[in-house]
Formats: structure tokens, sequence, C-alpha cells
């Protein structure tokens, strides 16, 4: 099963949304500044998991 998810910057005005399997790890990795196009955006909130 594949998941929607948006993530909203805490320090930034910046939503990213994505595609994934694993909703949890995926988001995890944004936060610890392993996903190159958010890094620079981080940490981040879940908006949204559907």
């Amino acid at each position: 099963m594949f998941y929607t998810y948006a993530i909203k910057s805490e320090d930034k005005n910046y939503i990213y949304v994505g595609l994934t399997n694993n909703p949890d790890r995926r988001i995890t990795e944004h936060n610890n500044k392993k996903e190159r196009t958010t890094r620079s955006y981080a940490p981040f909130k879940t908006i949204l998991i559907e």
C-alpha cells in the first residue's frame, strides 16, 4: 500500500508532498536531512498522511 504525505517546514514557508510505502520512515529521513531536496528546510511537521 502506498501513502501520500505532506510535511511543512517548521522554520520556513515550505510544504513538501510525497508518495511512499512507509510514511514514518520517509518523514524521519526528511527530518534527519537525508533527502537532498528538503535538507535545507528541516525540521518538518507532518500535516497529512493518506
